[in-house]
């Protein structure tokens, strides 16, 4: 069996003065950071020489009795989690996954997920954090510029084969060995979760762990880009950094042993892993477990539970407003909202302090502070969180530096930034400055309010379409409707929406003698073509012409405006 060398405890002899620096196992594709980097920061005190893994047993031993995991018929201590994940992890070596083999997770929200997760990271086995949503484009593709051995699926979907699904997929990537399944009717060849844990005892997995070292320099979780050039991009993010990010984000919010969190979005997603789950695993508090997202199931979850901190998205807030307004849903106890954006809107519908956040998978994260004064909290989206975080504005398609309030590029490094994509020689040379900040592809200020730096971000400069926090690649969508036999050319844009920030259009030039698609028509044909369901057009414009720019190029501003005129229109009508 392979193993990694380096010892996985902080606590081990050889972490003292003149131990190792950095990783001893090389990943083929994955960018690691410079050494000179690397030992600044480790001088520095900012990274250290703990895994995920230990982290995660430190709070164990100082709150074996918190609740860990809560929600609807579900009550998990952090002891309980800890064994279960331990037994999961054994399991998984037995069943002859070595370390460092990716792991696609494909799941809804659950304890199972939560389990699994840190079975993987005990196991040294590596997960991909893909959605639930995610079909054969994605899946295989990732799957197989990864080489994943193991695809994990929910096994009880009424609405979705998922088992069936993975089996396909070991057609299309011959390198996944294994499936197995977290819930359901255990079936035929496929692993269950609930079996393995079962069929080894503590002890037994103990031991079986005890031949894996983790290495703190070692990737722990490839977590996914929203997606520029089609699919997503991998992002390795490292054991010591993740940890590092997890814990600058409790220490500059405050996050407590005894906070309770409400966070009903994808748990696989970087804002709920780096920014909400993780960082309260990492602190001794509760994590809500949420079922779905129906009113009443949240409604009934908040009630139950009092969370102290929440991460509400405009989908969310839709569904609890009235129930908020009427008073069903008491939020005197919580002491902090996590909000996209609006948080002086929404502070006054919440009647709690909110927090505006911006971050990027790839690293930085930003959110204003209860110690911001209103001009701050009410018109930024805050500071960093670590003081390694490094940020600079560049005007935009150069590295120049912008003028201080000047809107440009914003480009990151720090301890917790990536390197460069996992695989993508060619996209790393164009994101990276030649000084190594990685270009977000937004656009940003900064403000000065007493004598602190405010970041204020504007948009992007990508073609994404952000729906309810879901990153749509506006080129991926265009090139799947562009096989429909209607369509002679296709543009895809966004078009406000109150509930989910942006939806996505897709405009078309009809060929000769066909008629337009519904809605419904072309979603049936994208799920034919294996494209994720949060990915389809929900409007379709018809055109004869695209706009086009003094170049006679496809003008995407031209047409964004024109969508949404439209809308605004028909939203008018409706309302007289």
């Amino acid at each position: 069996m392979t193993t990694i060398k380096t010892p996985a405890s902080s606590t081990s002899p050889s972490f003292s003065a003149g131990a190792l620096r950095h990783v001893t196992s090389p990943i083929p594709g994955v960018v690691y950071p410079k050494q000179s980097e690397l030992d600044r920061y480790l001088s520095e005190g900012a990274l250290g020489y703990e895994t995920l893994p230990d982290g995660l047993r430190s709070v164990v031993e100082q709150y074996p009795d918190n609740v860990a995991l809560l929600g609807p018929n579900l009550r998990i201590t952090y002891r309980e989690l800890d064994e279960l994940s331990t037994r999961l992890a054994g399991a998984f070596l037995q069943q002859g996954l070595q370390p460092l083999d990716p792991v696609v997770f494909q799941l809804r929200d659950s304890e199972q997920l939560i389990i699994a997760f840190f079975a993987c990271l005990k196991a040294g086995l590596i997960p991909i954090c893909t959605l639930a949503a995610h079909r054969e484009r994605e899946i295989g593709y990732l799957a197989n510029l990864a080489e994943a051995k193991l695809h994990i699926v929910q096994g009880d979907d009424p609405k979705f084969d998922s088992i069936g699904f993975a089996r396909k997929m070991q057609e299309a990537a011959p390198s996944l060995k294994f499936i197995m399944q977290v819930r359901g009717a255990s079936q035929e060849g496929v692993l269950h979760q609930d079996a393995l844990i079962d069929g080894i005892s503590l002890q037994q997995a103990q031991a079986q762990l005890q031949r894996v070292q983790l290495d703190p320099f070692q990737v722990a979780v490839y977590q996914l880009s929203g997606g520029t050039t089609g699919v997503p991009k991998i992002i390795p993010r490292f054991h010591n950094e993740y940890l590092y990010n997890m814990r600058a984000v409790a220490q500059w919010l405050g996050y407590k042993p005894d906070d309770v969190l409400f966070m009903p979005q994808p748990m696989v997603h970087n804002l709920n892993m780096g920014c909400c789950f993780g960082p309260f695993l990492m602190t001794g508090g509760t994590v809500t477990v949420t079922p779905d997202l129906q009113p009443e199931t949240l409604i009934s979850l908040i009630a139950s539970t009092n969370p102290t901190w929440l991460m509400l998205g405009g989908p969310i807030i839709a569904r609890l407003e009235s129930a908020i307004q009427s008073g069903r849903i008491d939020l005197a106890g919580a002491r902090g909202v996590l909000v996209a954006n609006s948080a002086a809107k929404l502070q006054m519908l919440l009647g709690v302090r909110t927090y505006n956040v911006f971050g990027i998978t790839e690293g930085v994260i930003m959110f204003g502070h209860k110690e911001d004064v209103a001009e701050a909290h009410d018109t930024t989206n805050g500071r960093p969180v670590s003081a390694w975080d490094r940020v600079r504005i560049l005007v935009p398609g150069t590295e120049q530096d912008a003028k201080p309030g000047e809107i440009g590029e914003p480009a990151f490094k720090g301890p917790y930034t990536i390197h460069g994509y996992f695989r993508a020689e060619e996209r790393n040379r164009e994101t990276f400055t030649s000084d190594g900040y990685y270009r977000s592809g937004d656009l940003m200020y900064t403000k000065v309010i007493d004598g602190k730096t405010y970041y204020v971000f504007c948009g992007r400069l990508k073609d994404l379409v952000s729906r309810g926090g879901e990153k749509i690649n506006c080129e991926e969508v265009e090139l799947a409707v562009a096989g429909h036999p209607a369509v002679a050319a296709v543009a895809a844009v966004g078009y406000p929406c109150a509930v989910f920030d942006e939806r996505l259009c897709a405009a078309l030039v009809l060929r000769d003698g066909f008629a337009a698609p519904s809605v419904a028509e072309l979603g049936a044909y994208l799920e034919d073509y294996g494209l994720a369901k949060f990915k389809w057009p929900e409007r379709i414009e018809v055109l004869d012409v695209f706009p086009l720019t003094a170049s006679g190029k496809l003008s995407k501003e031209k047409l964004r405006e024109l969508v949404k005129t439209n809308v605004e229109q028909e939203l008018a009508k409706q309302t007289n």
